[in-house]
């Protein structure tokens, strides 16, 4: 194996604003499930405390689950490039309030840019609190893998990943999973760029008729999307793959799941997928 070689000394990086955005809910409150069932649980926007890169993904009372702060910029235009241009792995700096100063790393996109940090500074984070995210990534090639089209990542945080050329020319990626297309649900067909592609069938304690068997995901894992492909937009093609990121946790709502924000994508040829328990954001951030 060798190692990657890019074009990271021609990025540039891109100071953006944003600030935490409180969690919102209209007066009719209750949404169903796959079931029917009504519920009313907390999951997007806010801080969310207890769910971080390494935790399980399912299981939680929760729908829409957005781990660590959910960040948003108020003016629209504004807020799309902070969904576009923040990549997975960015430095994001808490820069108002008790915990200014303190740093996470974005681990995806959703309806929020969503950014992880260490428990204790997140507890002294509230909505309303700026941040700014470092971005760079996006333009990121792989010099030796030219049908393979990287996508929010940044170059700093692909070098801790289990991803590397093989001899054969072939790109080595080590996922915690592999995900059926049968999964795919809610994010396909928008640009890949944006918020994350949601897995059906990790509906935890929700039956097995409505299983895929991924029920086990953790936050932060690599995935691998068999037969998507995400270079222009998400949607399904024979022969293609899709390596995300899980950035969001668990979901009640039918055809919602935990969802990945898109890192890798290009022919099934171009890589060789391996079986690694182990790829999990968790102990790299």
């Amino acid at each position: 194996m060798t190692t990657l070689r890019t074009n990271r000394d021609r990025l540039v990086t891109q100071i953006l604003a944003g600030e935490v955005w409180p969690a919102l809910a209209d007066r009719h409150g209750y949404r169903v499930d796959a079931d029917g069932t009504p519920f009313l649980l907390p999951g997007m926007g806010g801080v969310t405390l207890g769910a971080h890169a390494g935790d399980p993904a399912t299981g939680y009372a929760g729908d829409h689950l957005e781990p660590g702060l959910s960040v948003r910029a108020a003016d629209p235009g504004a807020n799309m490039a902070l969904q576009f241009l923040s990549c997975v792995g960015n430095v994001v700096t808490v820069r108002s309030g008790p915990a200014a100063g303190a740093t996470g790393r974005v681990i995806g996109q959703h309806a929020y840019v969503l950014v992880d940090m260490p428990e204790e500074r997140l507890a002294l984070v509230s909505s309303g609190d700026r941040v700014s995210v470092a971005a760079r990534g996006q333009g990121l090639k792989l010099t030796d893998h030219p049908d393979v089209v990287v996508k929010n990542l940044d170059p700093d945080l692909l070098d801790a990943l289990p991803i590397t050329t093989r001899a054969d020319g072939r790109l080595e990626v080590g996922v915690a999973a592999r995900v059926p297309a049968a999964a795919v649900g809610a994010g396909a067909g928008m640009v890949s760029e944006f918020a994350n592609t949601d897995l059906m069938g990790a509906y935890a304690g929700q039956g097995a008729d409505l299983s895929l068997g991924l029920e086990s995901l953790r936050i932060g894992d690599l995935v691998a999307l068999e037969d998507q492909d995400h270079r222009f937009g998400r949607g399904f093609r024979r022969g293609y793959l899709t390596v995300g990121v899980i950035s969001t946790g668990h979901c009640r709502l039918f055809g919602h799941g935990p969802g990945p924000s898109t890192i890798i994508t290009g022919p099934a040829a171009a890589f060789c997928v391996v079986d690694d328990a182990d790829a999990n954001l968790g102990a790299l951030l």
